[in-house]
């Protein structure tokens, strides 16, 4: 059992909790993920890191409530446990094991839409901790839905943070933000990491690629087993079928085809939907947990 020391609702239908898992904590790196099963008969929940202490062996994840299962484990408190808490899964980010001199003398951009802020944090503590400022860009709906504001500027080298109804600081999505970076303020930046909802992503890798910004992006809002064999995280990157979970969850968000993944993404959510992507795909289509009945 992984005992939970922390248990915050830190927005409406956003969560915050830190978990007991040692393991996890000593040789975890930014980009991974867990997965959590809250009982014997709980479903297989993938949530990326949010941060993590060597010392006290503490995991902190963050998730939204999108069904019965996150609501369920929104109804955990401090002193409960997950029956499984299961991980490092995924690959690390890349600049964790690029050459650290050749790190430093990049510029990163990191942009982070609604809880896709969740991951970017301990990407940017990271840079910092390595003495790299980079610059952060956080989106929400309203300001209410804004999350780890003040953790994030305590890592950050500037942070730009932008709500869609201008209830807070500036007005308008990310890609204004980026656009008045680049464009107006002639800002460079050698590389954008880009983190949040699906078409979020979408537009800001249409936008990086016209500027010529190299963009990463993490598919982890696609995966559901978290283990490449339900295959619901199944993406065409470039002229390749990569699996998010085993795969990436980072890729070169300039190749991801990201039309296809969200077409697919909401056809996974259907039984017909399943059986349909099991006809088309035949062979290279994944089975565990997606539903289709496998190979019966």
């Amino acid at each position: 059992m992984y005992r939970i020391t922390k248990a915050e609702n830190i927005a409406d239908k956003i969560f915050l909790m830190d978990v007991e898992a040692p393991r996890i904590a000593r040789s975890c790196e930014p980009g991974q993920f867990i997965i959590a099963k809250i009982d014997e008969a709980g479903e297989r929940i993938p949530l990326t890191i949010c941060d993590y202490n060597r010392e006290t062996g503490i995991i902190t994840i963050v998730f939204q409530v999108v069904g019965a299962s996150t609501e369920r484990m929104s109804w955990l408190k401090a002193g409960d446990a997950f029956r499984d808490f299961i991980g490092p899964l995924g690959v690390a980010s890349e600049f964790v094991t690029d050459d650290l001199e050749i790190v430093k003398q990049r510029k990163y951009l990191f942009v982070a839409g609604g809880v896709g802020t969740a991951p970017v944090y301990p990407q940017v503590k990271w840079m910092r901790g390595h003495g790299i400022d980079a610059d952060v860009i956080m989106g929400a709906k309203t300001k209410d839905l804004l999350i780890l504001e003040a953790e994030m500027r305590a890592v950050a080298g500037n942070l730009y943070v932008t709500t869609d109804d201008g209830s807070y600081e500036r007005k308008g999505m990310v890609t204004n933000v980026i656009e008045d970076l680049v464009v107006n303020q002639g800002k460079h930046y050698d590389v954008c990491v880009a983190i949040g909802p699906m078409i979020m992503m979408k537009f800001v890798c249409l936008l990086t690629k016209k500027l010529g910004i190299p963009t990463i992006v993490s598919l982890n809002p696609i995966m559901v087993d978290g283990t490449g064999m339900c295959g619901a995280c199944r993406v065409t990157v470039g002229d390749e079928v990569k699996f998010a979970c085993v795969d990436g969850p980072e890729f070169d968000g300039h190749l991801v085809n990201f039309d296809e993944a969200m077409k697919r993404q909401q056809m996974y959510k259907t039984e017909e939907g399943r059986a349909m992507l099991k006809l088309k795909e035949g062979a290279s289509h994944k089975h565990g947990g997606c539903g289709c009945g496998g190979d019966q």
